[in-house]
Formats: structure tokens, C-alpha cells, sequence
């Protein structure tokens, strides 16, 4: 019988692949069996416990009901817009420069960046490693992925590979929409560093003189990253002082431990206020085209937080346990790994790490075998395993590099 389902939606599978493998670990785990579960990207506790921020809970316990139940505006609250720009930009004149909308997570500034600024059928420019739902919003939207090699041999970020893949989309589409995930890159671990981001600022402010370019920062760990990793944002000018538009993917999931709450929001800086309000109108209405409005109790707790200095300041000293415990595992995974010779990217904080693999579903599956789950990640020649140290113990690290010492030696 044929499908009442259109032809490109009638053979989609029904799970993320890392959710089936860590459905998969804790189907083991219940049965009896040691393993460690190094694959869903959420900060937990050494005990298996998910890691929270108390100060949040109580915010979020404290919202009165019915204003948590009325809508929230379309394109959220103008508190909370204002707020989520001053966290992002301390830099006065930054904020001044930018607008903002709410979104579910932060996958809904994603999902809204591809929508507003590629055409139907374009592709979105990233690096060679990424976030495979990136792959899955685009495709999503009638839009592609395309990439550019990340690294080069001596381990650091390929600026050349970068300029010549941006030249090559403008060349075939008229216009770029580039998805950079740092600091704290999903997967790699790999945070851009002060060079890096010269040089980044200076391919993409050259490539807006010849057409429509827009970058977005996705900063969803950032607030787990190494503190020089944070002061990306002093190179916003540079860029956005010519013609391009720097868009950050802004979300609430990592940094308040509120992976269901869906707090997001998509920020836009552009010199031009002409240009700010036609970015405005348009996030406003593919608001209302999506998802309608946000979630109301989630974006006037996060609001509170981050506008009362003394809650704030809860907040951050409660986060800053959690990050202790992060940069513990951290300082394990570099210790044993470098010990052990595994390859993989500089890593200086964030939720994951990956190694370098020239077969990784094969990997993979052989960590399987030793009771160790994290996801395989294929790219042209080769791949990398992707490891969520964020649910890792410290205490597991020495069994988890023997076991990669075993699969990939």
C-alpha cells in the first residue's frame, strides 16, 4: 500500500543514533553488566545521578503559576531578550548592535539561523567534525551540510581548508551561512584559540565584501570552557564591522542543567539598525511559523537569574562545583590518554573529547565488547569516537583509555 506519507519523509529512522546507544548502555548497565556510558552529552554527578543547580530548581519552583502559564510574547519576553544579550556581550556597544529572539534550546536558533539565512536547497558551510543534528535540522528545512577539513596534520585549525571552502559556496550559491561550534566543539572537544579566531575573523570579514554572509557561534558549553576560550566575543567587531552578520546559538540547557526546559535563543549583531530590524522581523515570524511562542516558566526563571546579581552569583558558585568536577575528568582523560599515545585534538575543557579513527564504527563496536559506549563519528578517509566525559567518573578514566588502547591499537 503506498504511503500517506510524502516520498522524502517515508524512509526517516525513528530514534538519533545516540540515544539508541545509550538506550543500548543502560539496557546492559540494569542487567548487571560494569559499563561505562560515555555517549548522551549531560553533566552528571560521579554517583550516575544528573548533575543540577539548586538556586535553579528554586528559581524555576518559584515562578508564579499563572504567569507561567500565560503565553510568552512571540519572540520572548523583551526581560529575558535583553538579559541573554548582556550575558553574551558584556561589551556595551556589542549589545547595543544586537537583536534577539527565543527559541526552544538551542537547537532553535539553529533551526531558525537555516531558515532565515539560506535559500531553499543551499547548504550551510561547517567543519569536517560536527553535531550531526545539524545534518538533521538542514535536511529537515529543504537545506544541506557541507564542510571543510577541520584540522590539519599538526593538529590545528585548517584556516586555509576554511577560506578555500568558503570561496567555493559563495562561488556556487551566492551566499554562506557558516555553523562554528566554539569553545567547547561538539564533538572534538577543540576550542578556537586567540590566532585562530584572527585569522577566522579575517577570512569571513574578506568573504561579506563579495556577498551575504552569516556566522553563528554556537556557544552551548561555553561556560564549561577554558577561560581564554570565552573571549571569542572581543573579535565580534572585527567581523561584524564589515558587511557580515554574526549570529550566536544561544542555550540554557548546559549552562542551568535544564536540558528540559528547551531555553534558548538566537542573537544577531549587525552595525546596521536598518539590517537589525529586518533580522528581527524575520526570527519574530519564523517564530510564529514554528513553534508559535517559548516556554514561559523557563524563560522568566532564566530572566530572574540572570538579572538579579546575588541569584546570579548563586548560580555561578553552584556551577563553578560542577565545573571542578568536569575539569577533574578533563585533567584525567589528558594524563592517561597522552600516557597511552591516543590520537586526538587539543582539549581543554568541555563536555566531550574524541580520538581519532581510522575505522570508527569498528571501534566502536569493539568498545562495545569491553562494555564501553561512545559514538562513532565518520568523516572522508577516516573518523574520530566521540567520548562524553560530562557522564564519565574520573575513577573510569584509566578503563576507558586501556579499552581505546585495545580497539584502535
Amino acid at each position: 500500500m503506498p504511503s500517506t506519507l510524502i516520498s522524502a519523509a517515508a524512509s526517516r529512522p525513528s530514534d538519533d543514533p545516540i540515544f539508541s546507544l545509550n538506550a543500548e548502555a543502560r539496557r546492559r548497565a540494569a542487567a548487571g553488566e560494569s559499563v561505562i556510558n560515555a555517549t548522551l552529552g549531560a553533566m552528571m554527578e560521579d554517583d550516575g545521578r544528573l548533575a543540577v543547580l539548586p538556586s535553579v530548581l528554586e528559581t524555576f519552583a518559584k515562578v508564579p503559576g499563572a504567569d507561567a502559564a500565560s503565553y510568552a510574547p512571540i519572540a520572548g519576553d523583551a526581560g529575558f531578550l535583553k538579559a541573554v544579550i548582556a550575558d553574551v556581550f558584556a561589551d556595551r556597544a556589542l549589545a547595543e548592535q544586537a537583536v534577539a529572539a527565543a527559541t526552544p534550546g538551542g537547537s532553535g536558533a539553529l533551526y531558525q539561523a537555516i531558515t532565515n539565512f539560506l535559500e531553499p536547497g543551499q547548504a550551510l558551510l561547517t567543519t569536517s567534525y560536527y553535531w550531526a543534528p545539524y545534518h538533521t535540522m538542514a535536511t529537515h528545512a529543504g537545506r544541506r551540510v557541507e564542510t571543510f577539513s577541520m584540522f590539519l596534520p599538526s593538529g590545528g585549525f585548517d584556516i586555509a581548508a576554511f577560506e578555500a571552502a568558503l570561496a567555493q559556496q559563495i562561488e556556487r550559491q551566492g551566499r554562506s551561512l557558516i555553523f562554528l561550534n566554539t569553545p567547547c566543539h561538539n564533538p572534538t572537544g577543540y576550542s578556537l584559540d586567540d590566532a585562530e579566531w584572527q585569522a577566522l575573523a579575517r577570512v569571513v570579514r574578506a568573504a561579506a565584501e563579495r556577498a551575504p554572509v552569516a556566522l553563528v557561534v554556537d556557544i552551548a558549553y561555553s561556560r564549561f570552557g577554558a577561560k581564554a576560550a570565552s573571549d571569542w566575543t572581543r573579535h565580534v567587531p572585527n567581523i561584524a564591522g564589515g558587511r557580515a552578520a554574526v549570529l550566536v546559538a544561544w542555550s540554557g540547557s548546559k549552562s542551568f542543567a535544564q536540558y528540559g526546559a528547551r531555553v534558548g535563543a538566537l542573537l544577531a549583531v549587525h552595525p546596521d539598525a536598518a539590517e537589525r530590524t529586518r533580522i528581527a522581523n524575520a526570527l519574530s515570524y519564523a517564530c510564529r511559523g514554528t513553534w508559535s511562542n517559548c516556554n514561559h516558566l523557563g524563560l522568566l526563571a532564566i530572566t530572574k537569574i540572570l538579572s538579579e546579581p546575588e541569584l546570579r552569583a548563586r548560580v555561578d558558585l553552584e556551577r563553578a562545583r560542577m565545573i571542578a568536577l568536569l575539569d577533574e575528568r578533563v585533567t584525567a582523560w589528558n594524563r592517561e590518554a597522552t600516557r597511552a599515545g591516543l590520537p586526538y585534538p587539543r582539549y581543554e575543557g568541555g563536555f566531550f573529547v574524541s580520538v581519532f579513527s581510522a575505522a570508527p564504527e569498528q571501534a566502536a563496536a569493539r568498545l562495545r565488547e569491553l562494555g564501553v559506549f561512545v559514538v562513532p563519528l565518520a568523516e572522508k578517509g577516516g573518523g574520530a569516537l566521540r567520548i562524553a566525559l560530562c557522564s564519565t567518573p574520573s575513577r573510569d578514566v584509566p578503563r576507558l583509555v586501556a579499552a581505546f588502547a585495545k580497539a584502535i591499537g
